[in-house]
């Protein structure tokens, strides 16, 4: 059976809207700043966040193959990041169709605050999706089950097909959520993730462990040096 969670408790605020741009905030201009306070009403009301996730039990795992009663996830990422795992944490999020309907219609009139409404957006789907992670995460605490990374089909190692298998194991499209062909998302603004939990599971693992990109990400540099 799985959870509909459709309580949610955020405001976003201007460095919400900024980050959702891929803006550093501390390096901003106070028009971007102001752009920002401007959309936040208008992006709060079109909001429509839903997410819904499942606990399925791993019944198997070999070499990079992990296996549960609904069928299998493959790759090299979900063999590093699930190993030891005794559950996963199967969820997709969404904050609906309404926002991004809206940024084509302000792309057309007002391109500058069309990009500043989808950076909102970005960063409400952003919260949406930790408020589901606090979810799982306070149930398995509970339970006295560690963590491992939250891993996404179509990360590197992963093979994005395999969101199929996903919106097989839960009902997406009562959350207004359907895949394309291509195994895409729409609305657009939505997300699916994996947790792994387990007692013997290793919980220090970060995505950035698995990406062919992380020497020479500035991103990463960045942060380890923060």
């Amino acid at each position: 059976m799985y959870e509909l969670i459709t309580e949610y408790n955020f405001t976003l605020t201007e460095e919400d809207v900024l980050q959702g741009q891929g803006i550093d905030p501390n390096r901003a201009s106070s028009k971007l700043y102001e752009d920002a306070k401007e959309i936040i009403e208008e992006a709060h009301s079109l909001l429509k966040p839903l997410a819904m996730y499942k606990i399925v039990e791993v019944t198997g795992f070999e070499h990079h193959k992990i296996t549960f009663e609904e069928g299998s996830f493959e790759g090299p990422l979900v063999g590093r990041a699930m190993a030891g795992a005794d559950h996963l944490n199967i969820a997709i999020c969404t904050i609906g169709s309404a926002l991004e309907q809206r940024v084509q219609e302000l792309m057309a009139e007002n391109p500058i605050m069309g990009v500043a409404l989808d950076g909102a957006g970005t960063s409400a789907l952003r919260r949406v999706s930790q408020t589901v992670e606090d979810i799982i995460s306070k149930k398995a605490c509970e339970l006295d089950f560690s963590l491992g990374m939250r891993a996404q089909p179509g990360q590197e190692g992963w093979p994005i097909e395999q969101q199929r298998l996903v919106f097989s194991i839960l009902p997406a499209e009562e959350i207004g959520v359907r895949l394309t062909e291509s195994c895409l998302m729409i609305p657009r603004k939505s997300v699916s993730f994996i947790i792994p939990r387990g007692r013997e599971l290793d919980s220090s693992v970060a995505p950035c462990d698995f990406c062919s990109k992380r020497n020479r990400c500035e991103w990463r540099k960045e942060k380890q040096s923060s």
